[in-house]
Protein backbone atom coordinates (compact mmCIF):
# COMPACT_ATOMS: atom_id res chain seq x y z
CA UNK A 1 0.00 0.00 0.00
CA UNK A 2 1.08 3.58 -0.68
CA UNK A 3 0.65 4.59 2.98
CA UNK A 4 2.94 1.73 4.06
CA UNK A 5 5.62 2.89 1.62
CA UNK A 6 5.11 6.45 2.81
CA UNK A 7 5.49 5.37 6.45
CA UNK A 8 8.77 3.64 5.71
CA UNK A 9 10.28 6.92 4.54
CA UNK A 10 9.47 8.80 7.76
CA UNK A 11 11.93 6.99 10.05
CA UNK A 12 11.69 8.48 13.55
CA UNK A 13 8.97 11.10 12.88
CA UNK A 14 5.92 10.64 15.15
CA UNK A 15 2.95 9.08 13.38
CA UNK A 16 -0.54 8.11 14.53
CA UNK A 17 -2.44 5.34 12.78
CA UNK A 18 -5.07 4.49 15.39
CA UNK A 19 -8.35 5.05 13.54
CA UNK A 20 -10.12 6.77 16.44
CA UNK A 21 -7.25 9.20 16.99
CA UNK A 22 -6.94 9.88 13.27
CA UNK A 23 -10.68 10.56 13.04
CA UNK A 24 -10.50 12.94 16.01
CA UNK A 25 -7.59 14.85 14.48
CA UNK A 26 -9.44 15.09 11.16
CA UNK A 27 -12.08 17.38 12.71
CA UNK A 28 -12.53 21.00 13.71
CA UNK A 29 -15.48 23.07 14.95
CA UNK A 30 -17.39 22.94 11.67
CA UNK A 31 -20.01 21.26 13.85
CA UNK A 32 -21.20 24.82 14.62
CA UNK A 33 -22.80 24.62 11.15
CA UNK A 34 -25.72 22.22 10.59
CA UNK A 35 -25.05 22.63 6.86
CA UNK A 36 -21.43 21.47 7.05
CA UNK A 37 -22.01 18.51 9.37
CA UNK A 38 -23.61 16.22 6.75
CA UNK A 39 -21.31 17.50 3.98
CA UNK A 40 -18.16 16.61 5.93
CA UNK A 41 -19.44 13.46 7.62
CA UNK A 42 -16.96 10.60 7.34
CA UNK A 43 -14.17 12.78 5.94
CA UNK A 44 -11.04 11.56 7.68
CA UNK A 45 -7.35 11.25 6.97
CA UNK A 46 -5.44 7.99 6.61
CA UNK A 47 -2.64 8.89 9.00
CA UNK A 48 -1.52 11.71 11.30
CA UNK A 49 2.10 12.88 11.23
CA UNK A 50 3.54 15.16 13.94
CA UNK A 51 6.83 16.74 12.89
CA UNK A 52 9.01 18.16 15.64
CA UNK A 53 11.00 20.58 13.48
CA UNK A 54 11.36 22.02 9.99
CA UNK A 55 13.66 19.23 8.86
CA UNK A 56 10.93 16.68 9.60
CA UNK A 57 8.36 18.85 7.80
CA UNK A 58 10.59 18.78 4.70
CA UNK A 59 10.81 14.97 4.86
CA UNK A 60 7.01 14.65 5.10
CA UNK A 61 6.48 17.11 2.23
CA UNK A 62 8.92 15.20 0.02
CA UNK A 63 7.26 11.87 0.81
CA UNK A 64 3.78 13.26 0.08
CA UNK A 65 5.02 14.62 -3.25
CA UNK A 66 6.72 11.34 -4.12
CA UNK A 67 3.64 9.21 -3.41
CA UNK A 68 1.08 11.89 -4.44
CA UNK A 69 -0.61 11.76 -1.05
CA UNK A 70 -2.93 14.67 -0.10
CA UNK A 71 -1.75 16.67 2.89
CA UNK A 72 -3.94 18.68 5.26
CA UNK A 73 -2.12 20.91 7.73
CA UNK A 74 -3.60 21.18 11.22
CA UNK A 75 -2.99 23.35 14.26
CA UNK A 76 -5.28 23.00 17.27
CA UNK A 77 -8.39 22.43 15.14
CA UNK A 78 -10.23 25.46 16.58
CA UNK A 79 -11.46 26.67 13.16
CA UNK A 80 -15.12 26.61 12.21
CA UNK A 81 -15.37 25.97 8.49
CA UNK A 82 -13.86 22.54 7.96
CA UNK A 83 -10.52 24.10 6.98
CA UNK A 84 -8.58 21.19 8.43
CA UNK A 85 -11.06 18.44 7.53
CA UNK A 86 -9.48 16.35 4.74
CA UNK A 87 -11.84 15.86 1.81
CA UNK A 88 -9.64 13.24 0.15
CA UNK A 89 -7.99 11.38 3.02
CA UNK A 90 -4.21 11.32 3.06
CA UNK A 91 -1.91 12.84 5.69
CA UNK A 92 -3.01 15.07 8.53
CA UNK A 93 0.08 17.15 9.31
CA UNK A 94 -0.28 18.09 12.97
CA UNK A 95 2.05 21.04 13.68
CA UNK A 96 1.46 21.28 17.43
CA UNK A 97 4.89 19.89 18.43
CA UNK A 98 6.67 22.86 16.85
CA UNK A 99 6.37 25.14 19.89
CA UNK A 100 9.63 27.08 19.99
CA UNK A 101 9.38 30.80 20.62
CA UNK A 102 12.43 31.73 18.54
CA UNK A 103 12.75 35.29 19.83
CA UNK A 104 10.77 38.17 21.26
CA UNK A 105 12.02 41.74 20.90
CA UNK A 106 10.33 45.09 21.60
CA UNK A 107 7.45 45.26 19.14
CA UNK A 108 8.06 41.99 17.28
CA UNK A 109 8.24 38.21 17.80
CA UNK A 110 9.19 35.18 15.75
CA UNK A 111 7.81 31.75 16.59
CA UNK A 112 7.32 28.26 15.21
CA UNK A 113 3.97 27.30 13.73
CA UNK A 114 2.63 25.32 16.69
CA UNK A 115 3.15 27.97 19.36
CA UNK A 116 -0.06 28.64 21.27
CA UNK A 117 -1.22 32.25 21.25
CA UNK A 118 -1.50 32.39 25.05
CA UNK A 119 2.07 31.14 25.42
CA UNK A 120 3.39 33.81 23.06
CA UNK A 121 1.36 36.47 24.85
CA UNK A 122 2.77 35.42 28.22
CA UNK A 123 6.35 35.52 26.90
CA UNK A 124 5.88 38.91 25.22
CA UNK A 125 4.44 40.41 28.41
CA UNK A 126 7.71 39.70 30.19
CA UNK A 127 9.19 42.62 28.25
CA UNK A 128 6.05 44.82 28.21
CA UNK A 129 4.47 43.72 24.92
CA UNK A 130 1.58 41.48 23.87
CA UNK A 131 -0.15 40.04 20.82
CA UNK A 132 -2.09 42.68 18.93
CA UNK A 133 -5.11 40.43 18.44
CA UNK A 134 -6.27 36.90 19.06
CA UNK A 135 -9.41 34.78 18.68
CA UNK A 136 -11.48 33.77 21.70
CA UNK A 137 -9.74 30.37 21.43
CA UNK A 138 -6.38 31.97 22.32
CA UNK A 139 -5.63 29.43 25.06
CA UNK A 140 -5.51 26.52 22.61
CA UNK A 141 -5.18 28.05 19.11
CA UNK A 142 -1.78 27.99 17.37
CA UNK A 143 -0.20 30.94 15.60
CA UNK A 144 -0.02 29.33 12.15
CA UNK A 145 -3.60 28.08 12.49
CA UNK A 146 -4.68 31.63 13.27
CA UNK A 147 -2.84 32.93 10.20
CA UNK A 148 -4.23 30.22 7.91
CA UNK A 149 -7.83 30.30 9.12
CA UNK A 150 -8.42 33.35 11.33
CA UNK A 151 -9.15 36.97 10.55
CA UNK A 152 -9.18 39.03 13.75
CA UNK A 153 -10.57 39.01 17.24
CA UNK A 154 -9.87 40.43 20.67
CA UNK A 155 -7.73 43.47 19.92
CA UNK A 156 -9.21 44.21 16.48
CA UNK A 157 -10.90 47.34 17.86
CA UNK A 158 -7.39 48.76 18.24
CA UNK A 159 -5.43 47.13 15.40
CA UNK A 160 -7.88 46.07 12.71
CA UNK A 161 -7.80 42.64 11.11
CA UNK A 162 -5.03 40.11 10.64
CA UNK A 163 -5.01 40.70 6.88
CA UNK A 164 -4.41 44.46 7.26
CA UNK A 165 -1.02 45.67 6.11
CA UNK A 166 1.43 45.50 9.00
CA UNK A 167 -0.31 42.90 11.18
CA UNK A 168 1.79 40.05 9.77
CA UNK A 169 5.48 40.63 9.07
CA UNK A 170 6.89 37.38 7.71
CA UNK A 171 6.13 33.72 7.10
CA UNK A 172 8.36 30.77 6.36
CA UNK A 173 6.76 28.02 4.31
CA UNK A 174 7.84 24.60 3.05
CA UNK A 175 6.75 23.64 -0.48
CA UNK A 176 5.25 20.26 -1.37
CA UNK A 177 7.52 19.22 -4.23
CA UNK A 178 9.84 16.31 -5.01
CA UNK A 179 12.62 18.43 -3.51
CA UNK A 180 10.83 20.77 -1.07
CA UNK A 181 12.07 24.33 -0.74
CA UNK A 182 11.92 26.64 2.25
CA UNK A 183 10.60 30.07 1.25
CA UNK A 184 10.62 33.21 3.38
CA UNK A 185 7.83 35.68 2.61
CA UNK A 186 8.13 39.21 3.97
CA UNK A 187 6.09 42.39 3.79
CA UNK A 188 3.12 42.35 1.41
CA UNK A 189 4.19 38.92 0.11
CA UNK A 190 2.77 37.32 3.27
CA UNK A 191 -0.70 37.79 1.72
CA UNK A 192 0.12 34.94 -0.67
CA UNK A 193 -0.40 32.58 2.27
CA UNK A 194 -2.47 34.58 4.79
CA UNK A 195 -5.97 33.14 5.33
CA UNK A 196 -5.56 30.54 2.57
CA UNK A 197 -6.67 27.54 4.66
CA UNK A 198 -3.39 25.68 4.21
CA UNK A 199 -3.52 25.29 0.43
CA UNK A 200 -0.38 27.38 -0.20
CA UNK A 201 2.56 25.76 1.54
CA UNK A 202 3.26 24.47 5.04
CA UNK A 203 3.80 27.39 7.43
CA UNK A 204 6.71 26.59 9.75
CA UNK A 205 7.49 30.01 11.23
CA UNK A 206 5.59 33.26 11.76
CA UNK A 207 6.90 36.73 12.55
CA UNK A 208 4.34 39.17 13.93
CA UNK A 209 4.33 42.69 15.32
CA UNK A 210 3.38 43.12 18.96
CA UNK A 211 1.38 45.82 20.72
CA UNK A 212 2.21 47.61 23.94
CA UNK A 213 0.92 45.58 26.88
CA UNK A 214 -1.63 47.33 29.09
CA UNK A 215 -3.20 46.20 32.34
CA UNK A 216 -6.64 45.20 31.03
CA UNK A 217 -9.70 45.41 33.28
CA UNK A 218 -12.88 43.46 32.57
CA UNK A 219 -16.20 45.30 32.73
CA UNK A 220 -19.85 44.40 32.13
CA UNK A 221 -22.28 47.27 31.50
CA UNK A 222 -26.00 46.57 31.10
CA UNK A 223 -28.65 48.62 29.27
CA UNK A 224 -32.42 48.49 29.16
CA UNK A 225 -32.43 48.90 25.37
CA UNK A 226 -30.31 47.09 22.75
CA UNK A 227 -29.84 50.06 20.43
CA UNK A 228 -28.67 52.20 23.34
CA UNK A 229 -26.12 49.49 24.18
CA UNK A 230 -24.95 49.50 20.56
CA UNK A 231 -24.65 53.30 20.52
CA UNK A 232 -22.62 53.14 23.72
CA UNK A 233 -20.34 50.57 22.10
CA UNK A 234 -19.87 52.78 19.06
CA UNK A 235 -19.08 55.83 21.21
CA UNK A 236 -16.52 53.92 23.25
CA UNK A 237 -15.00 52.52 20.05
CA UNK A 238 -14.67 56.02 18.62
CA UNK A 239 -13.12 57.46 21.79
CA UNK A 240 -9.58 57.28 20.48
CA UNK A 241 -8.08 58.53 23.73
CA UNK A 242 -9.45 55.52 25.60
CA UNK A 243 -7.46 52.34 25.16
CA UNK A 244 -9.60 49.23 24.75
CA UNK A 245 -9.17 45.68 23.55
CA UNK A 246 -12.73 44.41 23.38
CA UNK A 247 -16.19 45.94 22.88
CA UNK A 248 -18.88 43.28 22.61
CA UNK A 249 -22.62 44.03 22.61
CA UNK A 250 -25.28 41.35 23.13
CA UNK A 251 -28.99 41.60 22.52
CA UNK A 252 -31.21 39.86 25.03
CA UNK A 253 -31.86 36.91 25.25
CA UNK A 254 -28.24 35.91 24.42
CA UNK A 255 -27.06 36.35 28.06
CA UNK A 256 -29.30 33.42 29.07
CA UNK A 257 -26.58 31.19 27.61
CA UNK A 258 -23.90 32.61 29.93
CA UNK A 259 -24.79 30.71 33.09
CA UNK A 260 -21.73 31.74 35.14
CA UNK A 261 -22.40 35.44 34.43
CA UNK A 262 -26.17 35.63 34.83
CA UNK A 263 -26.06 37.23 38.27
CA UNK A 264 -24.39 40.27 36.66
CA UNK A 265 -26.92 40.60 33.82
CA UNK A 266 -30.50 41.28 34.93
CA UNK A 267 -33.05 39.44 32.82
CA UNK A 268 -34.11 41.36 29.73
CA UNK A 269 -31.09 43.69 29.75
CA UNK A 270 -28.57 44.04 26.94
CA UNK A 271 -24.94 43.89 28.11
CA UNK A 272 -21.65 45.25 26.84
CA UNK A 273 -18.58 43.14 27.64
CA UNK A 274 -15.43 45.26 27.71
CA UNK A 275 -11.69 44.98 28.09
CA UNK A 276 -10.43 48.47 28.90
CA UNK A 277 -6.93 49.57 29.87
CA UNK A 278 -6.89 50.54 33.54
CA UNK A 279 -5.57 54.08 32.83
CA UNK A 280 -8.76 54.66 30.78
CA UNK A 281 -11.16 53.23 33.37
CA UNK A 282 -11.64 56.56 35.11
CA UNK A 283 -13.34 57.90 31.98
CA UNK A 284 -15.73 54.98 31.62
CA UNK A 285 -18.44 55.80 34.25
CA UNK A 286 -19.15 59.16 32.63
CA UNK A 287 -19.74 57.53 29.23
CA UNK A 288 -21.85 54.78 30.82
CA UNK A 289 -23.97 57.43 32.57
CA UNK A 290 -24.41 59.32 29.31
CA UNK A 291 -26.15 56.27 27.83
CA UNK A 292 -28.07 55.28 30.95
CA UNK A 293 -26.13 52.07 31.55
CA UNK A 294 -25.18 50.27 34.75
CA UNK A 295 -21.75 48.82 35.53
CA UNK A 296 -22.60 45.46 37.08
CA UNK A 297 -19.22 43.72 37.01
CA UNK A 298 -15.63 44.92 37.13
CA UNK A 299 -12.46 42.89 37.57
CA UNK A 300 -9.10 44.65 37.99
CA UNK A 301 -6.24 43.72 35.71
CA UNK A 302 -4.31 41.82 38.38
CA UNK A 303 -7.28 39.45 38.76
CA UNK A 304 -7.91 38.93 35.04
CA UNK A 305 -6.97 35.40 34.03
CA UNK A 306 -8.07 33.98 37.39
CA UNK A 307 -11.40 32.22 37.27
CA UNK A 308 -13.76 33.37 34.52
CA UNK A 309 -12.33 35.19 31.52
CA UNK A 310 -14.84 37.62 30.04
CA UNK A 311 -13.14 37.35 26.63
CA UNK A 312 -14.11 33.68 26.51
CA UNK A 313 -17.76 34.63 26.22
CA UNK A 314 -17.16 36.83 23.17
CA UNK A 315 -16.43 36.39 19.47
CA UNK A 316 -17.18 32.78 18.53
CA UNK A 317 -17.08 31.54 22.11
CA UNK A 318 -20.53 33.13 22.29
CA UNK A 319 -21.73 30.55 19.77
CA UNK A 320 -20.03 27.77 21.74
CA UNK A 321 -21.83 28.73 24.98
CA UNK A 322 -25.18 29.05 23.19
CA UNK A 323 -24.82 25.67 21.47
CA UNK A 324 -23.95 24.01 24.76
CA UNK A 325 -27.45 24.98 25.89
CA UNK A 326 -29.30 24.67 22.56
CA UNK A 327 -27.57 22.65 19.81
CA UNK A 328 -30.07 23.98 17.24
CA UNK A 329 -28.37 27.37 17.35
CA UNK A 330 -25.91 28.31 14.64
CA UNK A 331 -24.42 31.64 13.61
CA UNK A 332 -23.47 34.16 10.93
CA UNK A 333 -20.38 36.30 10.48
CA UNK A 334 -21.12 39.77 9.18
CA UNK A 335 -19.61 43.18 8.64
CA UNK A 336 -22.07 46.05 8.64
CA UNK A 337 -21.07 48.71 6.08
CA UNK A 338 -19.89 51.80 8.02
CA UNK A 339 -22.04 54.16 5.98
CA UNK A 340 -25.17 52.30 7.19
CA UNK A 341 -23.84 51.42 10.64
CA UNK A 342 -26.22 51.22 13.56
CA UNK A 343 -29.22 52.27 11.47
CA UNK A 344 -28.92 48.98 9.59
CA UNK A 345 -28.20 47.10 12.83
CA UNK A 346 -31.48 48.47 14.21
CA UNK A 347 -33.38 47.40 11.09
CA UNK A 348 -32.00 43.85 11.21
CA UNK A 349 -32.61 43.61 14.95
CA UNK A 350 -36.31 44.40 14.53
CA UNK A 351 -36.73 42.53 11.23
CA UNK A 352 -35.60 39.14 12.52
CA UNK A 353 -36.39 39.39 16.22
CA UNK A 354 -35.21 36.41 18.24
CA UNK A 355 -34.70 34.25 15.14
CA UNK A 356 -31.41 36.11 14.54
CA UNK A 357 -30.07 37.35 17.87
CA UNK A 358 -27.73 40.31 17.52
CA UNK A 359 -24.14 39.98 18.73
CA UNK A 360 -21.85 42.86 17.79
CA UNK A 361 -18.06 43.03 17.93
CA UNK A 362 -16.67 46.48 17.21
CA UNK A 363 -13.53 46.48 15.07
CA UNK A 364 -11.46 48.92 13.04
CA UNK A 365 -11.46 48.64 9.25
CA UNK A 366 -9.64 51.07 6.96
CA UNK A 367 -9.34 53.53 9.82
CA UNK A 368 -13.05 53.51 10.68
CA UNK A 369 -14.99 51.92 13.53
CA UNK A 370 -17.23 49.19 12.15
CA UNK A 371 -19.83 46.99 13.86
CA UNK A 372 -19.00 43.41 12.92
CA UNK A 373 -21.55 40.81 13.96
CA UNK A 374 -21.61 37.14 14.90
CA UNK A 375 -25.37 36.79 15.08
CA UNK A 376 -26.86 33.69 16.69
CA UNK A 377 -29.44 32.02 14.45
CA UNK A 378 -32.21 29.68 15.56
CA UNK A 379 -31.72 27.11 12.81
CA UNK A 380 -34.70 25.47 11.12
CA UNK A 381 -33.71 24.55 7.55
CA UNK A 382 -30.83 25.19 5.16
CA UNK A 383 -33.25 26.99 2.85
CA UNK A 384 -34.29 29.40 5.61
CA UNK A 385 -30.66 29.97 6.57
CA UNK A 386 -29.88 30.91 2.97
CA UNK A 387 -32.88 33.28 2.95
CA UNK A 388 -31.51 34.99 6.06
CA UNK A 389 -28.05 35.31 4.45
CA UNK A 390 -29.53 36.68 1.21
CA UNK A 391 -31.61 39.25 3.10
CA UNK A 392 -28.51 40.52 4.89
CA UNK A 393 -26.58 40.72 1.61
CA UNK A 394 -29.47 42.54 -0.07
CA UNK A 395 -29.20 45.18 2.68
CA UNK A 396 -25.48 45.64 1.93
CA UNK A 397 -24.12 43.46 4.74
CA UNK A 398 -20.93 41.54 3.95
CA UNK A 399 -21.42 37.92 5.02
CA UNK A 400 -18.36 35.73 5.55
CA UNK A 401 -20.41 32.58 5.22
CA UNK A 402 -19.42 30.05 7.91
CA UNK A 403 -21.61 27.37 6.30
CA UNK A 404 -19.27 26.44 3.45
CA UNK A 405 -15.86 24.77 3.26
CA UNK A 406 -15.07 26.47 -0.09
CA UNK A 407 -12.72 29.45 0.27
CA UNK A 408 -14.45 31.55 -2.39
CA UNK A 409 -17.95 30.96 -0.98
CA UNK A 410 -16.91 31.99 2.53
CA UNK A 411 -15.25 35.30 3.26
CA UNK A 412 -13.23 35.70 0.08
CA UNK A 413 -15.91 35.47 -2.66
CA UNK A 414 -12.99 35.16 -5.13
CA UNK A 415 -9.58 33.62 -4.64
CA UNK A 416 -6.67 36.04 -4.76
CA UNK A 417 -4.82 35.64 -8.11
CA UNK A 418 -1.51 36.09 -6.27
CA UNK A 419 -2.44 33.21 -3.98
CA UNK A 420 -3.32 31.10 -7.01
CA UNK A 421 0.05 31.80 -8.66
CA UNK A 422 1.86 31.00 -5.43
CA UNK A 423 -0.18 27.80 -5.08
CA UNK A 424 1.00 26.61 -8.49
CA UNK A 425 4.59 27.38 -7.51
CA UNK A 426 4.64 25.62 -4.13
CA UNK A 427 2.16 22.78 -4.72
CA UNK A 428 2.57 21.63 -8.33
CA UNK A 429 0.72 18.34 -7.74
CA UNK A 430 -2.27 19.96 -6.02
CA UNK A 431 -1.82 17.92 -2.85
CA UNK A 432 -2.43 20.62 -0.23
CA UNK A 433 -5.93 20.56 1.27
CA UNK A 434 -7.51 19.61 -2.07
CA UNK A 435 -11.16 20.39 -2.70
CA UNK A 436 -11.31 23.64 -0.70
CA UNK A 437 -11.33 25.94 -3.76
CA UNK A 438 -13.77 25.85 -6.68
CA UNK A 439 -11.26 27.45 -9.03
CA UNK A 440 -8.55 24.94 -8.21
CA UNK A 441 -10.98 22.07 -8.66
CA UNK A 442 -11.40 23.04 -12.31
CA UNK A 443 -7.73 23.48 -13.08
Amino acid sequence: MVIDSFLNTLESIETITDSQQVAKLSQDYHTFSPVLVPQLAGKVGDIVVRPANEEEVIKVAAACAKYRIPITVRGAGTGNYGQCVPLHGGVILDMTKMQNILWVKPGVARVEAGVKLAALDKKAREIGWEMRMSPSTYRTATIAGFVAGGSGGIGSIQYGLLGDRGNLLALKVVTVEDTPRVIELRGDDVQKVNHAWGINGIITEVEIPLGAAYPWAEVIVTFADFLTAAKFGQSLAQADGMIKKLITIFASPIPQYFHPLQSYIPEGTHPAFLLVAEPSLELLPGLVQQYGGQITYQKPAQEVGKGLNLAEFTWNHTTLHARNVDPNITYLQSIIPPEKGLQLVEHLYHHFGDEVMMHLEFIRMNGAVVPAALQLVRYTTAARLNEIIRYHEDQGVFIANPHTYIIEDGGRKVIDPEQLKFKELVDPYGLMNPGKSKLLAHK
